[in-house]
């Protein structure tokens, strides 16, 4: 057997240090960071390896499941899925799933993620959390014919896929965004295979497997899509050359491919949705790490056309990230705060706006997918939790929807990740460590 490598050794030590001391504890109470104008303690230095608590992949028992609020049923819409992580709802009901995870390098790409003792202890040390499994690289169809809120009909829908995530239909084409470019497919309403090949409609920032997933939305006309493209590392440590595109939100032209950007200074932008009063573009944000429990809030915001949003060189406004070097305060004088803090390091994925089929106190606000902490001593996030709207604006603090994701010993049953409604107005969420498919809906 080969011997380990000094700084192999060094890193699984840590790493094992890490997971050892990881207490399993769970935040209780109001998540410090939430709300319009969150109070933000001081940052504190993270040291050689940073803070690792990340709740262990252990999967659902039997006949288990998560708890919604009452007057709403649970149901697994499909189980036993390969790593889902983003659902979309076609106009017939059909319900895609990506099953996706990052990419593996390509011929001669660095994986910035394994990189160092404190990437290699990180990546050993997030194998627990289930993210360490190959991409399955496909989107999948469910089929609920009967509405029982169980997926009868399951095929391979599209595969040879690049760790795919968002999907948009406009028309008869079918947009992918894979982790380096979106694609495009025809599709015919109810088929449940499409055998072309995808074309190319054009490329996004990728590399170093760095905040791989895009998501893409369609503009109302169908004209643009908008697509999120995350930072390649946690605040610049790549060289800010490496980031040249990213932490963003690009328009990308439908018909052409041609694109510019919409939106920056956004750490790792996620789930999309038109809010439905004002017509506004909303975003979730993964926001940076390392600077403590409570410090950075991920959050909720608007997204304004050509607004900047702070990263890498602030956060929450004109906070400065001593970190990052050389320091810009011209940049940092532009940065605008974000519209609502969510908790530190929840790592929110999956948004959508709810609308009336859905029983009050939840016709009107945003339901999010909150994958869950890992740079924090007490776990956060791991759940679903719903954002009252009024006015198109947040009208009350986070309420909690879909629980039980977590274990009392701190280990994960799942991590929600994506969100959708389904053709009945159904609140689906993707499990990418449970591999299910949940769907929810008012008992009636």
């Amino acid at each position: 057997m080969q011997a380990a490598t000094p700084l192999a050794s060094l890193a699984l030590a840590v790493a094992c240090t890490v997971a050892a001391c990881a207490s399993g504890a769970v935040a209780q109470g109001p998540l410090a960071g939430t709300g319009p104008d969150p109070s933000l303690p001081a940052p504190q230095d993270s040291g050689l390896v940073p803070t690792v608590n990340i709740a262990p992949a252990q999967g659902w028992p039997q006949g288990a499941r998560p708890a919604a609020p009452a007057g709403f049923r649970v149901t697994a819409l499909a189980t036993g899925l390969d790593h889902p992580r983003w659902v979309y709802t076609l106009p017939n009901g059909d319900v895609l799933v990506a099953e996706s995870n990052k990419p593996e390098p390509q011929p001669g790409e660095k994986n910035v993620h394994s990189e160092g003792v404190r990437g290699k202890a990180m990546e050993l040390v997030m194998k627990r959390a289930g993210a360490g499994v190959p991409s399955a690289d496909r989107i999948t169809l469910l089929r609920d014919a009967d509405g029982d809120g169980v997926a009868e009909t399951r095929s391979v829908f599209l595969s040879g896929l690049h760790s795919p995530f968002g999907m948009a239909l406009v028309g008869q084409e079918l947009f992918v965004a894979n982790a380096d470019a979106i694609v495009k497919v025809p599709y015919q309403a109810g088929q449940t295979r499409v055998t072309a090949t995808p074309a190319k409609l054009t490329d996004l920032p990728a590399g170093a497997n760095h905040h791989w997933t895009k998501n893409i939305l369609a503009s109302a006309d169908g004209s643009k899509l908008y697509a999120t493209v995350g930072s390649n590392s946690n605040a610049g440590d790549n060289g800010l050359a490496a980031e040249e595109g990213r932490a963003a939100i690009w328009e990308v032209d439908r018909a052409t491919g041609a694109k510019r950007l919409f939106a920056t200074g956004l750490r790792n932008p996620n789930g999309l949705g038109w809010e439905p009063r004002s017509k506004v573009l909303w975003t979730v944000v993964n926001e940076r790490d390392e600077l403590g429990d409570d410090l950075v809030p991920d959050y909720l915001t608007s997204v304004k056309e050509g607004a900047f949003y702070g990263w890498p060189w602030s956060y929450w406004g004109q906070h400065v990230d001593e970190r990052v070097k050389p320091p810009r305060p011209d940049r940092v004088a532009q940065a605008i705060a974000p519209d609502y803090g969510l908790g530190s390091h929840v790592a929110p994925l999956g948004l959508v706006f709810s609308d009336a089929r859905m029983t009050a106190p939840y016709a009107s606000g945003a339901f999010i997918g909150r994958h869950g902490s890992w740079n924090r001593k007490e776990l956060a996030g791991y759940d679903v939790v719903f954002v009252p709207f009024s006015d198109g604006r947040p009208s009350g603090p986070p309420q909690a929807f879909l629980t039980g994701f977590l274990s009392e010993d701190g280990k994960a049953h799942g991590r929600p990740a994506g969100v959708a409604l389904d053709g009945k107005g159904a609140l689906l969420v993707a499990d990418d460590v449970g591999n299910a498919v949940w769907r929810v809906a008012p008992a009636r």
